[in-house]
């Protein structure tokens, strides 16, 4: 590892810590170093406060030291007015003498804007350090603004011998560890889905309880409003999007959007991007799982076994042949990762 990139690696580590708090920016960090020394670092909080960049720079204690200071960011520096100025105009002015971008921003608003400005200015800027990991580090972001539809994760607990529940009823399958890690995984993504059947089954409140962190926005497929609003999704605890052919409008924390039966998934990813998901978590049942699968509408999965337990009878997991790239235990319980090709 270079320097660059062992610098670029600081820049990703600082951004992360923010996850899941930054919506719609994405997560960046930021390194200013002096003769091979860490002077300044700092990363993007949450949107409508400072960038990475500005928050490297104010941490600075000597500002006489920029001029010969090399500048790192884990994403591109913006070029354009939003709620902050461009950090490009700022790294020009105070006159840095060198930048080093891992990721180049896809964005309509930077696109290359942001190191041309840099450039223009007669400041050296090197890009695509550690770009793989930069991307990695905003695949929601990037995804959503090329695909147009949210970052997709599938997650779902299965038993040992393949079933969902026990005889079609709520049944408890991972183990309080691995509830933990779920509960992370909620504060960390944007929304989280579920259809009809798994409402009115078990009644969830898919908040954030076992953990510190934000509620997602909780988004329900429900084309016949079958589900009471008396169900703990309906709480005013968290905002939620209720996908149905019958109504559109909000209540209070409940937005309706109105969608079609036949072929729903071009127009729930369309209403998604719309309303700036930018990662979505597709939490069940089988019936909506299995769609999503079947249409190779998914960015990463992730599974549940309980391999000693054994069900018998119920709801049969998900179809999915697929190999994992990764495996954790939890104790009895594993969880395999897999990415979409």
């Amino acid at each position: 590892m270079n320097n660059d990139e062992f610098y670029i690696k600081r820049c990703i580590e600082l951004a992360q810590k923010a996850l899941g708090k930054t919506y719609p920016n994405p997560l960046v960090g930021s390194v200013i170093v002096h003769n091979g020394e860490i002077i300044g670092e700092g990363y993007h909080h949450k949107a409508g406060e400072n960038h990475a960049e500005i928050n490297a720079i104010n941490s600075v204690k000597d500002k006489n030291l920029i001029p010969e200071s090399t500048i790192y960011v884990s994403l591109e520096p913006c070029a354009h007015y939003g709620k902050t100025p461009p950090c490009a105009l700022k790294i020009k002015e105070l006159g840095f003498k060198k930048v080093v971008i891992g990721a180049m921003d896809s964005h309509d608003k930077v696109n290359g804007k942001g190191k041309k400005i840099i450039q223009d200015a007669g400041i050296e800027a090197v890009s695509g350090v550690l770009e793989k990991e930069c991307i990695e580090l905003n695949k929601r972001f990037f995804t959503y603004h090329e695909k147009k539809r949210p970052y997709i994760i599938l997650k779902w607990a299965e038993s040992g011998d393949g079933f969902l529940d026990k005889d079609f009823k709520p049944t408890a399958v991972s183990n309080a560890l691995v509830n933990q890690f779920v509960h992370q995984l909620r504060a960390d993504e944007h929304a989280i889905l579920m259809g009809t059947q798994t409402a009115l089954n078990d009644n969830p409140s898919l908040t954030v309880r076992n953990i510190e962190g934000t509620n997602p926005i909780r988004i329900l497929i429900d084309f016949d409003l079958k589900v009471p609003n008396d169900f703990k999704i309906y709480s005013n605890e968290a905002r939620t999007i209720i996908l149905n052919t019958i109504k559109e409008g909000t209540e209070n924390n409940i937005q309706f959007i109105k969608v079609k039966k036949e072929n729903f998934l071009p127009d729930l990813m369309g209403a998604l991007y719309k309303e700036q998901v930018q990662s979505i978590i597709i939490e069940g049942g089988r019936f909506t799982l299995q769609q999503f699968i079947d249409a190779g509408l998914w960015d990463e999965a992730i599974v549940i076994n309980n391999k000693n337990l054994k069900l018998e009878n119920g709801t049969k997991a998900p179809e999915f042949n697929q190999i994992p790239y990764q495996t954790e235990n939890y104790r009895d319980n594993t969880i395999s990762y897999f990415k979409s090709k």
